[in-house]
């Protein structure tokens, strides 16, 4: 659920940075019909470059997809790393916050449905209960030999 949530939040920054950047390149061009320094600020009136306010666009989108592009990546990573569960390598309890740490099962059960059951694995067998990984057979019980 914090996923999406955080996924959610990624969409919406994407989306006002995509709509900030357009909003830039519509006031360049804007400015450049309107003629705004000569209506607001009394300077000299200039005629309408188009060249001028197409590399202006351009580059503003250019670098704006850059933006764009890098945020979403960052956004990423942080989900990414937002995500991880410090665990305790040798007891394998989780770290809720810095001064609080609990059971694996515990944590989950609480979030969550999820009953547990245990079992043990093939590895743990090996290491732990070598008699069980590989049980001796029986031997054939010795039937007393018949002499003649």
């Amino acid at each position: 659920m914090n996923n999406h949530k955080n996924k959610t939040i990624a969409k919406r920054v994407i989306w006002w940075h995509t709509i900030g950047i357009l909003f830039m390149a519509t006031v360049t061009w804007v400015t450049e019909i309107l003629d705004i320094p000569y209506v607001l600020l009394g300077g000299p009136s200039t005629p309408i470059n188009w060249r001028e306010s197409i590399f202006e666009s351009l580059a503003i989108i250019i670098v704006g997809a850059l933006i764009v592009r890098h945020t979403y990546k960052l956004l990423n990573r942080l989900n990414y790393l937002e995500n991880m569960m410090p665990a305790c390598a040798s007891c394998q309890q989780v770290r809720i916050d810095p001064e609080f740490w609990q059971s694996v099962e515990k944590f989950i059960k609480e979030r969550s449905k999820t009953e547990f059951t245990h079992g043990i694995c093939p590895d743990c067998i090996e290491k732990y209960y070598p008699e069980l990984a590989h049980p001796e057979k029986p031997s054939p019980a010795k039937k007393p030999l018949n002499v003649l």
